[in-house]
């Protein structure tokens, strides 16, 4: 009886791997986002606002320039999704934060990103811990300034 080793990827299937699933996962996010009258760059400010952020950090968080932030954080103001805060060390800077209703859009729309949910369903529990254990360790090491 033989067995067949498993197949060992290159570094170049894992990276089209990647962008593949994060291709997918962001279209999914964004067809959640527009059943809320969000764009997809308006949904991911909210996504980011677990707490305060200065403008130029979400300015660097979206790889933009800091005036179309403030066009984004502008219509989403509007909307009563977030506010502007003075920086309490610094009342030069504006911090951006989540209004209640801005955290329960953006809460909704996670929860109905049907295709990724349905995706990661298909894992058993100790996949879903292993693929998580896994991303952990990639995300820091992607996340790093090149520049740094």
């Amino acid at each position: 009886m033989s067995t067949t080793a498993p197949h060992r990827p290159t570094k170049l299937e894992l990276l089209e791997l990647l962008a593949a699933i994060g291709t997918a996962q962001w279209r999914d996010f964004a067809a959640a986002a527009a059943r809320h009258g969000l764009t997809s760059t308006q949904a991911k400010v909210l996504a980011q606002l677990d707490g305060p952020v200065p403008m130029r950090g979400l300015a660097a968080l979206l790889a933009c320039d800091a005036s179309n932030v403030t066009g984004i954080v502008d219509r989403l103001q509007v909307r009563g999704l977030v506010r502007r805060e003075p920086e309490p060390r610094d009342r030069r800077v504006k911090n951006v934060v989540a209004t209640d209703e801005g955290r329960d859009v953006m809460r909704r729309v996670r929860e109905e990103m049907q295709a990724t949910h349905g995706a990661l369903d298909a894992l058993d529990e100790a996949e879903g811990a292993t693929l998580y254990a896994l991303l952990g360790r990639l995300r820091p090491v992607m996340e790093r300034d090149p520049a740094s």
